[in-house]
């Protein structure tokens, strides 16, 4: 297994949309290795197969903190099968090193997928936590969507991808999100971590 270089934003490979995995055959156990590696080497919590230039649709994840064992999740043909609730989150990206802003999440989302072994299995994260907005934000990746898309304040995003000597914002992948729109507008920009309750109506 081998760490691999990571794409950097600007990139237009970071735009595709990944295909679907047909098998899970070596090639396929080697690029999970490999994203394994490769998000523990840059101290990621995340990494998309897209990200290493493989359009793939294969993610994973370590939320695990502090002294907790490492706990790596793999996610083939994954498919976000719920989502509610709102929260503001403060995100980077290892696309994007060292740049940070507040963007847009649901607070609870549902994912189906396939594990390492090709069995389906189905995994929430629920509450704003840690797990439900890197679901999301890996998941993004495999559709071309990146973190700034979701910017809450795009002249804030802007500022800082400039200090990182980062294009800005593309205008044109900026997504429409009424319903986190109305959700967060009573909420500060940049308020860290916040988490709303479900709108139960």
């Amino acid at each position: 297994m081998s760490i691999r270089k990571i794409v950097s934003y600007g990139d237009e490979g970071l735009r595709q949309k990944s295909k679907e995995v047909s098998k899970i055959s070596k090639k396929i156990q080697t690029l999970v290795h490999d994203l394994i590696d490769t998000m523990y080497a840059n101290n990621g919590v995340g990494l998309a197969a897209p990200q290493i230039g493989e359009h793939l649709r294969v993610f994973v994840i370590d939320v695990s903190t502090g002294n907790e064992p490492l706990n790596p999740r793999v996610f083939i043909n994954p498919k976000i099968i719920k989502k509610s609730g709102a929260c503001s989150s403060y995100e980077g990206c290892l696309s994007f090193p060292e740049a940070y802003t507040d963007v847009k999440r649901y607070a609870d989302v549902t994912v189906k997928a396939l594990g390492l072994n090709g069995k389906p299995f189905i995994l929430e994260g629920k509450d704003g936590s840690l797990l439900a907005r890197a679901i999301q934000h890996e998941f993004d990746h495999l559709d071309g969507i990146l973190f700034v898309d979701h910017c809450r304040n795009r002249f804030e995003a802007d500022r800082i991808l400039k200090e990182k000597g980062l294009n800005p914002v593309d205008g044109e992948y900026i997504l429409e999100e009424p319903e986190l729109d109305e959700a967060l507008k009573d909420l500060p920009s940049n308020p860290g971590d916040t988490v709303l309750p479900e709108d139960n109506k």
